[in-house]
């Protein structure tokens, strides 16, 4: 479905990494963050057990699994397939005091200031053969210890512009003091104990922020690792479980559960395998494309679709992206040369049998440079 009119030459396509994601999985040591990387990415990395065996962060590009990109690439009979993907960034374990250096500290926090988006993953489950750096098994508490080294590091970092600003604002200037009322109110929550996230800042203010990169202004999504016939808390009606519980609750959070070692022995066997053995195992937990499709979602992307005999491929583009701007995935040339796109939602050019019958049937839509792309979204771009 995919074809471009442009009066110039063949455009060579070149995929846009800018909407390329990289998630950090972070934790305090030896709570299964290299093996659920592993399980991800079917990259081999240490997941020895003892404290800091990850010295630097293993990268793996993981494809983002989406039926309805398999769907239409049969429909069209496509010879190539190619899914959007993320990247997971596997970050060694953090430990009280890694905001002054502690536990190689520094560089840890250095390494998830470079992502888009946190995994936080937190062990559920006790086995006194598996250390623990805290030495007990509580959920709240490695939130807490991990969260208040980001808070700590943030504070500095706002500390320091702060102190950095005092120049141009003894001279009135007013950048610098629209700056600093963002800062002290970003400071203000951050000295309470609370993520920079939840500071009550508007779409400028946000912008203001944004060029300090805040870890707490980054999206966390708590990932809770069971231990499959194992002594977990939430199924244990323990307490510890209930608190955690509450604190995602009251948060607003987003969390799933998953057991990492199983995903990670999954991951060798075929797809229909994998299913009945999970069917076997009767877990009680999220799997790894739920994790993945999640990792995607949480930070407000959506998918379209470009189909055709060539190839079928999912583009990744920011929720309220304009036609033109969601054409820039596939070449840059496609926001200051679009002329309009012919787009069809995707079930609904399966549901017609064929793109003359959409045609025909009228769902095939004309829509001009304000147009806003929906998730699903079929698009042939001219130029």
């Amino acid at each position: 479905m995919l074809k471009i009119k442009t009066r110039a030459k063949a455009l060579v396509f070149i995929f846009n990494l800018k909407f390329m994601l990289s998630i950090g999985i972070v934790g305090l040591p030896n709570v299964g963050k290299s093996t659920l990387f592993n399980a991800l990415t079917e990259k081999s990395v240490l997941a020895e057990n003892y404290p800091f065996c990850t010295i630097d962060p293993a990268v793996g590009v993981v494809s983002v699994p989406d039926h309805r990109l398999d769907q239409l690439s049969e429909f069209s009979h496509s010879v190539r397939t190619i899914h959007t993907a993320i990247e997971f960034v596997d970050i060694a374990g953090l430990v009280k005091g890694a905001h002054d250096g502690e536990g190689l500290g520094n560089k840890f926090l250095a390494n998830i200031r470079e992502v888009d988006a946190i995994v936080e993953l937190v062990r559920l489950f006790e086995d006194g053969e598996i250390i623990h750096v805290a030495g007990k098994i509580n959920p709240l508490d490695d939130i807490e210890i991990i969260n208040l080294e980001l808070i700590m590091a943030d504070f500095q970092t706002v500390a320091k512009r702060l102190a950095n600003l005092e120049k141009d604002v003894k001279r009135q200037d007013k950048k610098a003091l629209a700056e600093k009322n963002v800062l002290l109110k970003v400071e203000k929550i951050l000295d309470n104990g609370q993520l920079a996230s939840s500071a009550n800042l508007d779409n400028e203010e946000k912008e203001i922020v944004k060029s300090l990169h805040l870890l707490t202004m980054k999206p966390i999504l708590y990932v809770f690792n069971k231990k499959m016939g194992g002594k977990n808390l939430d199924e244990m009606d323990d307490s510890r479980w209930e608190e955690v519980k509450g604190f995602l609750n009251k948060s607003n959070s987003r969390w799933i559960k998953i057991d990492a070692q199983i995903e990670q022995e999954l991951k060798g066997l075929p797809e229909d395998e994998r299913v009945d053995y999970k069917q076997t195992l009767g877990g009680s937990c999220d799997d790894i494309d739920y994790l993945i499709r999640k990792s995607y979602e949480f930070l407000d992307l959506i998918t379209y679709f470009t189909t055709g005999e060539d190839e079928s491929r999912a583009w990744t583009v920011k929720k309220d992206s304009t036609a033109p701007q969601a054409g820039m995935a596939i070449h840059t040339d496609f926001k200051d040369k679009f002329i309009k796109a012919d787009v069809i939602n995707w079930q609904e050019l399966l549901l017609a049998g064929s793109k003359g019958k959409a045609k025909e049937k009228g769902l095939i839509r004309t829509e001009g440079k304000n147009y806003l792309v929906q998730d699903g979204d079929v698009i042939e771009f001219k130029i």
